[in-house]
C-alpha cells in the first residue's frame, strides 16, 4: 500500500508561482513513475505531469510545457511540482498519483495510475 499527501497549494496571482509537494510511504516508491493530474469544478480530472521512476523522462500537458516542472527525489519519497507563470485557468485541485506497475512508459489517463493523494487546492487570481 502506498499512501500519498500532496502540500504546497495556495491562492496565487495570475503570473506568480507555486511549489507543490507530494510525499508518499512505501519502500518502493523509487520504482513507481508518479504524476500530477488537477480537476477543476465541474470539470473531469485532466493529466497535467508525470515523471519515470528514474527521473530521467518527463512528459507534460500542452498548456503546461515550459511553465511547469515536474521532478522527484527517491532518496526522501518526494515528488515536486514547480508551476511558474500561473494562469487562471490553472486554478484546480491538484493530485499527486503513482503507477505502481513496475512499467517503462508513461500514461497520461487516470486508470492507469494506483494510489491517489488527497488533493490540494491551487487558486490563481487575475
Amino acid at each position: 500500500q502506498v499512501q500519498l499527501v500532496e502540500s504546497g497549494g495556495g491562492l496565487v496571482q495570475a503570473g506568480g508561482s507555486l511549489r507543490l509537494s507530494c510525499a508518499a510511504s512505501g519502500r518502493t516508491f523509487r520504482s513507481y513513475n508518479m504524476g500530477w493530474f488537477r480537476q477543476a469544478p465541474g470539470k473531469e480530472r485532466e493529466f497535467v505531469a508525470t515523471i519515470l521512476w528514474s527521473g530521467g523522462t518527463t512528459y507534460y500537458e500542452d498548456s503546461v510545457k515550459g511553465r511547469f516542472t515536474i521532478s522527484r527525489d527517491n532518496a526522501k519519497n518526494m515528488v515536486y511540482l514547480q508551476m511558474n507563470s500561473l494562469k487562471p485557468e490553472d486554478t484546480a485541485v491538484y493530485y499527486c498519483a503513482a503507477d505502481a506497475n513496475w512499467r517503462p512508459v508513461l500514461f497520461t489517463t487516470p486508470g492507469e495510475y494506483d494510489y491517489w493523494g488527497q488533493g490540494t487546492q491551487v487558486t490563481v487570481s487575475s
